[in-house]
């Protein structure tokens, strides 16, 4: 069966790929269709476009809608208008560095007769938030991912959201990536206690009733708050989503509220297929 309203919809990280068919109109995911599989990144190009392609193979196997459209979310650096990766010596993707990765996807997939266009991953995230949710309307949406990196995204309406690279902004001693991810956590966590734990969710599931645990979150929430304000000042909007596996303690690192009353926070609703949404969403008419 084909159909145009069907997009291929693929997210790609440093270690996996997960794929899925989008129905357009309304933002759906085919969730029957979505298919995860793991990537060696530090494999030649070869092995890597293999692990790319036979996971979207087994994931269009699981319908019979012939598609024509692939949107994918892809990590930076990366030219995303002519999809050439530009990752190197970040320990993912280094033999595909400089190569325009399209030809290699159609040849793996066997059809040449499709369009696939690209777009970065935390951008991917706040499109699929915004289309997914409805949120088209608004004129302008930040985004923020809280996980093993910082993220940050901007969404003006008519136009493909775009990665806003705030990661290394400066601030306190460093850079706010370093006071906003997980290893923060653990090493600060550490420093308040001698112990040693792997993420947020183990310290909370182990110590959340302690006093330290108390202070890391009191510590992180003003670091956190730091960076809303000045990445809600850099573009002038106080509409912003926030996903990320961190996000999942967001109850417990704002108990109160208050902080943020200047601000319109949402917290993302489909979190990790937003990207698999975002991706499919390049092909709005709209954008």
């Amino acid at each position: 069966m084909q159909n145009s309203n069907y997009i291929l919809s693929c997210d790609i990280g440093g270690t996996h790929i997960t794929s899925a068919i989008v129905e357009k109109d309304s933002w759906k995911i085919l969730d029957e269709t979505i298919t995860r599989s793991h990537v060696n990144s530090l494999e030649n190009a070869k092995s890597i476009f293999l692990d790319w392609t036979n996971n979207m193979k087994a994931c269009l196997e699981k319908t019979d809608i012939s598609i024509k459209k692939i949107g994918i979310a892809a990590p930076g650096p990366f030219d995303y208008d002519k999809g050439i990766a530009l990752m190197k010596g970040q320990s993912k993707y280094d033999s595909i560095y400089n190569m325009q990765v399209t030809e290699p996807i159609l040849d793996g997939l066997g059809n040449t007769d499709l369009t696939i266009l690209y777009i970065n991953d935390a951008a991917a995230f706040l499109q699929g938030e915004v289309f997914g949710c409805g949120l088209e309307n608004n004129e302008r949406i930040l985004g923020i991912t809280l996980g093993t990196g910082l993220g940050s995204a901007v969404w003006n309406q008519g136009e493909k959201a775009f990665d806003a690279d705030l990661w290394n902004t400066p601030y306190k001693d460093s850079i706010y990536e370093e006071y906003l991810v997980t290893r923060w956590f653990v090493k600060r966590f550490e420093e308040l206690t001698g112990l040693k734990e792997s993420g947020l969710r183990e310290i909370l599931e182990k110590h959340g009733e302690t006093e330290e645990v108390d202070q890391l979150l009191s510590e992180y929430q003003e670091n956190l708050l730091s960076f809303i304000k000045f990445f809600s000042k850099e573009y002038d909007c106080k509409i912003l989503v926030i996903g990320g596996n961190i996000v999942k303690a967001w109850d417990r690192i704002f108990p109160e509220k208050s902080p943020l009353k200047e601000f319109e926070i949402l917290i993302g609703k489909y979190q990790e297929h937003a990207a698999i949404i975002g991706a499919a969403a390049l092909f709005s008419n709209g954008i």
